[in-house]
């Protein structure tokens, strides 16, 4: 079999959406021959990687509409301003020269998977072969009662974000999209309702979240640190819709001793906003913020606590739980977005979003638990190891994808 995939963002030892173009390329070249397109600017590292491990049934097509190509160095931020106006120009290209390449290569299936976002087309759709959309997210919004506690800036992020999806599903071409997939893989419950609303007719859930089986052997060398002391930590960008405040008063009500610790790593905009706040709920002194550091040293970070809290409101993806839980570590999350397909009973604790006060207590309820039972972190820890292996491991999902595509092409 013959498989088109269009992958913008694909580029080995990244994370992200390059890392889930990557990936999923890798393993699904394990079975098939695979064509994936792809931009310029992931040329570099998707080449040195090949010296390095040839894959004989990988080929990779590069292209950039006009030559036009995104710097994606720190050098580039400006250049990236208009990443997504470069992603619309590049998906019209894509489709011509995939026409071309089918007239030569004739595939049995083409495949979108990145970016991964519900609300731009992909014109890969238009040849006359199967057409596999996803996984893409986008579709999730912050609950109503949560957008009250927003700075200025964050409620005017969020009107920018509901005009950008309003228009990108009112696109014909978007809903041409859904309407010609003969399977459209969403995310989270949000992203497959708005799927179902532009006519998708086989929408399924299916994260795009996934670990090397290098990343979960390194992930599970970290042990629970074996202290008296408990922490807490979480790992993201300091944005609004990220909920760290919603973490942050969870502690401060949770009634814990005074030895138990908060560590949050990351920076953004709302870091001051949280150090204030830490200051007025008189919990400055356990609360830590390391700032924004590298991966291994985040990963460094996880390995010496013991839960993490990621109260994100909107969250398509939601890697940090895929590694808290491939490290052993329960996960308190909301039960939103990726996190709400990620997380189980039997690895962490999911918090019903109704209200901001209502989800505060009930955070606080599950830090409270958990800092009192070893025994439970030690068990819900264990659980998150074995459902990454089981479901979100990339070998197991290019296995499935494999079988995917076999059973799309007998069914042609």
């Amino acid at each position: 079999m013959n498989i088109l995939i269009s992958a913008y963002a694909c580029e080995p030892g990244q994370g992200s959406e390059p890392g889930v173009g990557w990936n999923i390329v890798r393993e699904v070249s394990k079975y098939y021959h695979v064509w994936v397109l792809t931009s310029n600017c992931h040329r570099p590292g998707i080449e040195a990687e090949l010296v390095r491990n040839p894959l004989p049934k990988l080929h990779f097509v590069y292209l950039d509409p006009c030559g036009w190509i995104i710097d994606w160095s720190p050098k580039g931020k400006q250049t990236q301003k208009w990443v997504y106006f470069h992603y619309y120009l590049w998906q019209i290209q894509a489709y011509f020269v995939s026409r071309s390449l089918h007239q030569n290569i004739c595939f049995d299936v083409c495949h979108h998977v990145t970016y991964v976002k519900y609300s731009s087309p992909s014109f890969i759709s238009l040849l006359p072969i199967p057409f596999i959309w996803g996984p893409v997210g986008g579709g999730e919004l912050s609950p109503k009662a949560f957008g009250l506690n927003f700075s200025l800036r964050g409620k005017i992020y969020e009107f920018m974000r509901n005009m950008a999806r309003w228009l990108g599903e009112n696109d014909p071409f978007v809903r041409l999209t859904a309407r010609r997939s003969i399977l459209a893989w969403a995310t989270t419950k949000d992203t497959a309702q708005r799927l179902r609303h532009m006519a998708a007719k086989n929408v399924q859930i299916f994260s795009e979240s996934g670990l090397s089986e290098e990343e979960i052997q390194k992930l599970a060398q970290f042990t629970n640190p074996n202290t008296s002391s408990v922490r807490f930590i979480s790992m993201a960008r300091l944005l609004h819709w990220k909920g760290i405040h919603l973490g942050v008063q969870a502690f401060a009500q949770a009634d814990l001793p005074d030895d138990t610790e908060y560590w949050i790593v990351g920076d953004g905009p709302e870091r001051k906003r949280l150090q204030n706040l830490t200051l007025e709920l008189g919990i400055a002194h356990q609360v830590k913020f390391w700032g924004r550091l590298s991966r291994n040293e985040t990963l460094g970070k996880l390995g010496e606590c013991h839960v993490l809290i990621h109260p994100s409101l909107h969250d398509s993806g939601g890697w940090v739980c895929l590694e808290a839980m491939a490290a052993g570590c329960p996960v308190i999350c909301l039960d939103l977005g990726g996190p709400g397909v990620q997380v189980t009973e039997e690895t962490g604790f999911k918090i019903p979003a109704h209200t901001p006060e209502t989800t505060v207590k009930d955070i606080a309820q599950g830090m409270l638990l958990l800092a009192k039972d070893p025994e439970l972190r030690l068990r819900m820890g264990q659980g998150g190891q074995k459902r990454v292996k089981d479901v979100f491991s990339w070998k197991m999902r290019g296995l499935f994808l494999s079988s995917i595509y076999k059973q799309v092409c007998t069914q042609k």
